[in-house]
């Protein structure tokens, strides 16, 4: 059997190293340095468990696999349309949920906006890129032991075929794009951060209040731009630099947002 190149193990270990390093990192400049409070770092860790990774899930669940989902999935449009909607709709509804309640008395100080969003962001790199990684090291490791085929031979027929086919992914993939996850983590936690601050300055000023709609549009159309490129084929690097883009606007835009509040403050 063919093994997973080396160059491609280590593009792995980089990527889920930046995985952890962007939570750990942000958490520790924004702590030490700018004197953020800790609470909205783990606030913004559990709603992306809660409403993205847990409540968005089921939802997704009970949905798609329903008559209607077999419609939404049979449409690259709608399923990218229903998927960027569903993902706007719990993360910043989350988000809002959590600066207005729990997090109520700490939004006079704008510095926990950005700690809150380092946790929203960093739960979900660790989630979603460093577990993905973790487990492609692994199974990599196991394929170029030789243990691939004992492991596929103890698991049903029908999980060994999945099993097979995600061999020959490892094998196959070019070493680069095991990088392009780590790079893409970067620029979603920069979208996470950006639409903190909408959020933040729409929970403490009812006059603000057009930021939380704002930000569930930026997010909603960043996903769904991410699912249509992915879906007609598009080159990795052209969806990786949409995503990096999207991410530099709405950072601009945040960065307007931020200076205003700092004014506000001053006064």
């Amino acid at each position: 059997m063919d093994k997973v190149p080396v160059l491609s193990i280590i593009c792995m270990i980089l990527s889920c190293l930046i995985a952890l390093a962007i939570p750990v990192g942000l958490f520790l400049w924004l702590r030490l340095r700018k004197k953020a409070d800790v609470l909205p770092f783990f606030i913004g860790c559990a709603v992306m468990f809660l409403f993205a990774l847990t409540l968005e899930a089921l939802i997704h669940q009970i949905i798609l696999e329903s008559s209607l989902g077999t419609r939404i999935r049979s449409n690259p449009w709608s399923l990218a349309l229903y998927g960027g909607i569903m993902a706007g709709l719990f993360e910043e509804s989350g988000r809002f949920l959590a600066m207005k309640t729990v997090l109520r008395r700490y939004l006079s100080k704008d510095i926990n906006a950005l700690m809150y969003g380092a946790g929203h962001g960093g739960f979900e790199a660790v989630a979603i890129l460093g577990n993905a990684m973790m487990n492609n090291i692994l199974y990599s490791i196991l394929i170029n032991l030789g243990l691939a085929d004992t492991l596929t031979s103890l698991i049903p027929a029908d999980a060994a075929g999945t099993l097979t086919a995600a061999t020959r992914a490892l094998v196959e993939t070019p070493s680069w794009q095991f990088l392009a996850g780590g790079l893409e983590r970067i620029s979603a936690v920069v979208l996470h951060l950006a639409l903190s601050v909408y959020v933040w300055r729409s929970a403490g000023n009812l006059k603000k209040l057009w930021l939380f709609p704002l930000a569930f549009l930026i997010h909603a159309a960043a996903d769904i731009a991410v699912s249509l490129l992915s879906s007609f084929g598009v080159h990795l690097a052209v969806t990786e630099s949409v995503i990096a883009l999207t991410a530099l606007l709405a950072a601009v835009g945040a960065a307007i947002v931020w200076k205003q509040m700092r004014k506000e403050q001053m006064i």
